[in-house]
C-alpha cells in the first residue's frame, strides 16, 4: 500500500481509539471501540477449539473490522440505535470501502457483505461473540455505571445472535449467572 494511503487508513482506524462506547472498563472509565474490537478478536481466538472447521483469519478480520463504521458515526448503544442510524453507518462503510485501493477494497467489501448477510458460521460467530464480549465487559464494570434498563436487558441481549451455537448458548448461560450474582451482590 502506498505510504500516504496507509497513513489515511491508520488515521481512520485511530478514530476507533478515540470513540468511546456505552461500556465501561473495570477501572471505571469508558471503553473505546478499538478496545472492544481487540478483545473480541482475542475472544474469538480462544474459542477456536470449539469451532475447528472455521476460517480463523477471516473471523479475526471480522472481529477487528466489525465496528469500523463507528469510526465515522461514533458508538450508538444498541438499545437506542435506529434504522436511520444503521443506514448512516452502512453509507459511511460503503464510502470508506470505495476509498480503499485494491486488493483491500475487494477483500473488505466481501468481508462486510458476509458479515451483513450473517449466513456463514464465521459471520454468525463474530456477531454472537460481539454480544457476549459486550455483556462480559458490562459485568466487569462497576454496577454504578449500569442504566436501570440494563438490569433486565443484560439477560436478553444477544439471544438471537447466540442461538445457532451450543457453545454460545452455554457461554450466555454462564454470563447470565455472573450477571445475577453481580445484581445480588449489589443488593447486599
Amino acid at each position: 500500500m502506498e505510504i500516504s494511503k496507509l497513513f489515511s487508513v491508520l488515521h481512520t482506524a485511530e478514530a476507533l481509539k478515540n470513540n468511546t462506547r456505552h461500556s465501561w472498563t473495570s477501572d471505571g472509565r469508558r471503553e473505546s471501540v478499538a478496545e472492544h474490537c481487540f478483545r473480541l478478536a482475542v475472544m474469538a481466538y480462544f474459542v477456536k477449539d470449539e469451532y475447528p472447521d472455521l476460517d480463523w483469519s477471516r473471523l479475526i478480520l471480522m472481529c477487528l473490522f466489525h465496528d469500523m463504521g463507528e469510526a465515522f458515526t461514533g458508538d450508538i448503544p444498541a438499545f437506542i440505535k435506529t434504522d436511520e442510524d444503521e443506514k448512516r453507518e452502512e453509507k459511511a462503510i460503503d464510502s470508506y470501502l470505495s476509498s480503499l485501493p485494491e486488493p483491500y477494497r475487494e477483500e473488505l467489501s466481501s468481508l462486510f457483505s458476509e458479515m451483513e448477510a450473517r449466513k456463514t458460521t464465521e459471520a454468525k460467530l463474530c456477531w454472537g461473540l460481539d454480544k457476549m464480549e459486550t455483556l462480559i465487559q458490562h459485568n466487569e464494570a462497576p454496577i454504578e455505571t449500569w442504566l436501570p434498563l440494563e438490569y433486565e436487558k443484560n439477560f436478553t441481549y444477544g439471544e438471537k445472535e447466540t442461538a445457532f451455537s451450543e457453545y454460545l448458548i452455554r457461554l450466555r448461560k454462564e454470563i447470565n449467572r455472573v450477571t445475577s450474582e453481580k445484581i445480588q451482590n449489589e443488593k447486599k
